[in-house]
């Protein structure tokens, strides 16, 4: 018995060596393929070859077979790493955005070098350093206002019809992970965290802190995750500890690694064990987003609200390369207190086309939460509360990718010194027309279902044959619907007057208070803030 225990271990042994053996010469062979073709190409090709660019092309089109979270990034594209990671990077401060072929200041950030400068939102870029923007995208400019900290940028912008050059230190930007936190509705507290950079979950637990100490009947708090796509997974535990005790299993990670399995739990004294709270999400919350919002679920601590999340269960590292290039490479997956990974794309499968597939129902898996409450694996975060949100007209989308409430809203602060605060300040009657007037030779064309159907319906009636007979039916539908069509702008006066409201609100009050104002109104807060005040409801959400 003892033998052919012995001889089958020296088979199974001996095939994986030679399994190992197998893959070892494939790589092999492959690489030297790889490198004949690249020295062949660069020998032999009608034109020269710029060596770096055609690998890059070349890694780029390897690691986009993989998952999209698998990078390569040159030295030169370092500032993009500190971003990602950091939240931080070399210039001076400020969003920019392209119209046509023209580069404009479409926000300074508040207090950062390019505000202390003086720029302004809609000062258009004329060059950097000496050259001109003419012929170059957002990107470029971008990248030619980025630097080290420390060292000058000069621009040359235009602002009502008038040069002048303006000299700016580049700074190391920090942007802060934090937007915004206080209280809405009197007794609710609110925070909201745009990123899992570095030092989000001290930024949050000071901000808990400070409205805790502030507010000492606060009935309970918002952690709003909307639009945040994940950073640093050690933060996301650290701000699940805010509320959960300590040596509490938060997530596990699991790759083909060993010490990239990991098991991730919470190491300091919680603030507060027992104020209700509340995760908003939707779906462009991901990777640490969703660790949070699903760990506090499966813990029954928090109750979600909003959409479903994204559905990003993979964990990526930053490896060293050579010639300070770096490498970000899918490690492993990660699973969350109940067991469930919600990663929801298979980017190991993919369809005819080469697109990966969403892992189908019949493969999802029932977990439980601690209080056995059923969720599922496979799909992203599903919130404990949904609430349905209008879908964007088709007049707003036209307006602001024609820019129309951002130039109006440049126009307003010429006009207007002040305005009431982000809390008080509303989109009037006279404001609204004032807005309607500055479109009246303004284009932003746009085509509604309605409009589809109806030229359907006219060259259906044409292939058939029908047209004589319903020709001047259809005419007369065209002609009600166009007329109804220029009501429009009062029609979705609501959805319109929030969006100019923002625009606005941004040339007085920085982004804070586009935040603070749009609280007023938001669903998702008024849902949050309905079942935080009602410790009944809350109670049921969690239990079983």
């Amino acid at each position: 018995m003892k033998t052919r225990i012995f001889f089958t271990l020296l088979v199974v042994l001996g095939m994986t060596a030679w399994g190992q053996n197998d893959k070892g010469f494939e790589i092999s062979k492959n690489l030297e393929i790889f490198a004949n073709v690249y020295k062949n190409l660069h020998t032999n090709y009608v034109d020269d070859v710029d060596p770096g660019k055609t690998m890059k092309v070349a890694i780029d089109a390897m690691l986009a077979s993989m998952d999209p979270y698998t990078n390569y990034f040159a030295e030169s594209d370092m500032e993009d790493v500190k971003m990602q990671v950091l939240g931080q990077y070399g210039g001076i401060g400020s969003l920019i955005h392209q119209e046509g072929d023209k580069i404009y200041i479409a926000e300074p950030y508040e207090g950062l070098p390019a505000d202390k400068a003086g720029l302004k939102i809609g000062d258009r870029i004329l060059a950097v350093n000496g050259e001109s923007t003419e012929g170059k995208n957002n990107a470029d400019v971008s990248s030619a206002m980025r630097g080290q900290a420390g060292t000058n940028v000069t621009l040359r912008l235009e602002r009502e019809g008038k040069e002048f050059d303006v000299t700016i230190t580049r700074a190391e930007i920090r942007l802060p992970n934090v937007s915004y936190s206080g209280m809405v509705d009197g007794n609710v507290g609110y925070i909201r965290l745009d990123e899992f950079t570095q030092d989000a979950a001290k930024n949050v637990r000071e901000a808990f802190k400070r409205l805790k100490r502030d507010h000492p009947d606060m009935k309970g708090i918002i952690l709003d995750l909307r639009g945040n796509g994940g950073g640093l997974m050690g933060e996301a535990v650290d701000i699940v500890n805010i509320w959960v005790k300590q040596n509490e299993l938060v997530v596990e990670t699991k790759g083909k690694i060993a010490s990239k399995n990991l098991k991730s739990r919470t190491r300091m004294t919680p603030e507060d064990l027992n104020i209700p709270v509340a995760v908003l999400i939707n779906g462009q919350s991901a990777s640490a987003s969703e660790i949070v919002s699903g760990s506090l679920q499966d813990l029954d601590r928090a109750v979600i609200i909003g959409e479903r999340s994204y559905g990003k269960g993979l964990v990526q590292n930053i490896l060293p390369m050579p010639y300070n290039s770096q490498m970000k490479v899918t490690v492993s997956k990660y699973f969350i207190p109940s067991g469930r990974c919600i990663q929801a794309i298979d980017y190991k499968h993919r369809d005819a086309n080469g697109r990966a597939t969403k892992v189908p129902d019949s493969l999802k898996t029932a977990f439980k939460t601690r209080n056995g409450r059923t969720v599922y694996d496979g799909f992203g975060i599903e919130p404990d509360v949904e609430v349905e949100h209008e879908t964007t007209s088709l007049l707003s989308m036209a307006l602001y990718n024609r820019f129309h409430f951002f130039n109006y809203a440049i126009k307003f602060h010429r006009e207007h010194e002040t305005i009431p605060s982000p809390h008080d300040f509303v989109i009037t009657d006279e404001i609204y027309q004032d807005f309607i007037d500055y479109l009246s030779d303004k284009t932003y064309d746009y085509t509604t279902y309605t409009e589809n159907i109806i030229n359907d319906l006219r060259k259906v009636a044409e292939e058939e044959n029908y047209m004589d007979n319903l020709k001047q039916q259809i005419d007369q539908l065209e002609k009600t619907y166009k007329e109804a069509k220029k009501e429009d702008l009062m029609r979705n006066r609501s959805e319109v007057s929030e969006l100019l409201q923002d625009a606005i609100l941004v040339h007085y009050y920085y982004r804070k208070g586009c935040i603070e104002s749009s609280l007023r109104s938001d669903p998702d807060v008024k849902k949050a803030v309905e079942i935080l005040s009602n410790s009944e409801e809350y109670r049921r959400l969690l239990s079983r």
